[in-house]
């Protein structure tokens, strides 16, 4: 029994083989009889010349005969197009599963950075430069959780980083409460990365205060990051405190950031802790994080598909010409 499969396999257009037998079917195929004067010729009745056919055309030899089969064959076989799996390749592919997660307590409405040449909030310039960090970041998974007085994840992972960029520009301060509850927001990522394969779980957390809210601590939720192969880059954002006075910053004291609890997290989990006073340091660290985060992933093998139709074709020709050569063909 034919296995088809097979066939679809070796060859690309399996039904030319339907061809091979219309040599023998064009035996059958009704000839005109033509009723004009007939050529007499100086053999008698069934009698003819032992190289022509009654039809008057050249008759082949047995050898010839199966020269033409076989050019004939190789033909079909050139037309179904016989091709050959090349070996397997991987390529690579960049990707990442990352969630961020953007601190949206009170103290980031706090109008101390400045963005081109105007000063801003907190919470604008983060805006600006991770929506810069998504641009870039085409074909990898992102999703984004907030957390104020408690946490919530606003996108899943996902390749669609539009969304991401939308979900994080409506974003407004005290969204999630005025407090700051780093342990729950860290634990809620692990959760959310969970599923992802080990060596590809990565939280970037970004806040400018102090543990203040939530029901798990910083570092026991730092614990449970370790256990779950979940690496935790920490960023501390934020500059001086100050007080706007006549359209001029005036430097009041800086602002309380937990550092060393924000460093302890990373240092636990593998991750790097960074310290960001202004927007430019902050744009410095997510350039870092690109150079130190892209993951390898194998992509779909692919296996190449090798046209092998010219072989039977030059024997077909081969064939074909030396059954015109061939000795006993009769004019």
């Amino acid at each position: 029994m034919i296995d088809w499969r097979v066939l679809l396999e070796v060859f690309a257009w399996p039904w030319m083989w339907l061809a091979l037998p219309l040599p023998v079917l064009m035996r059958w195929w009704p000839v005109a009889v033509s009723r004009g004067a007939a050529l007499r010729v100086p053999y008698a009745p069934g009698q003819l010349h032992p190289q022509t056919s009654a039809t008057g055309a050249p008759h082949l030899l047995r050898g010839g005969r199966w020269l033409l089969w076989l050019a004939w064959i190789c033909l079909c076989a050139a037309a179904a197009r016989p091709q050959q799996l090349g070996e397997a390749i991987m390529p690579p592919q960049q990707a990442r599963q990352m969630m961020l997660a953007v601190d949206l307590s009170g103290s980031m409405g706090e109008a101390d950075m400045q963005l081109g040449a105007r000063m801003v909030d907190r919470l604008t310039a983060a805006k600006a430069v991770l929506a810069d960090f998504l641009t870039r970041r085409q074909g990898d998974h992102v999703g984004l959780l907030v957390f104020g007085q408690r946490a919530y994840a606003l996108t899943p992972l996902t390749a669609d980083l539009a969304s991401v960029r939308e979900q994080l520009r409506d974003s407004v301060v005290g969204l999630a409460g005025r407090e700051t509850a780093l342990g729950d927001a860290i634990a809620l990522a692990v959760k959310r990365l969970r599923a992802q394969p080990e060596g590809q779980r990565v939280l970037v957390l970004l806040t400018d205060g102090v543990n203040t809210a939530g029901v798990l601590e910083p570092l026991k939720a730092a614990e449970l990051a370790r256990i779950e192969n979940v690496r935790v880059h920490t960023i501390a954002f934020g500059g001086s405190g100050g007080l706007s006075l006549f359209g001029m910053q005036l430097p009041v004291g800086e602002d309380p950031i937990d550092e060393e609890t924000l460093a302890e997290i990373a240092r636990q989990t593998g991750g790097r802790f960074f310290r960001a006073r202004d927007t430019d340091e902050l744009v410095g660290i997510y350039a870092e994080l690109d150079r130190i985060e892209p993951v390898q992933v194998a992509g779909t093998a692919v296996r190449p598909r090798i046209e092998r139709y010219p072989l039977p074709l030059i024997l077909a020709l081969g064939l074909g010409m030396l059954a015109l050569v061939w000795p006993g063909r009769g004019p």
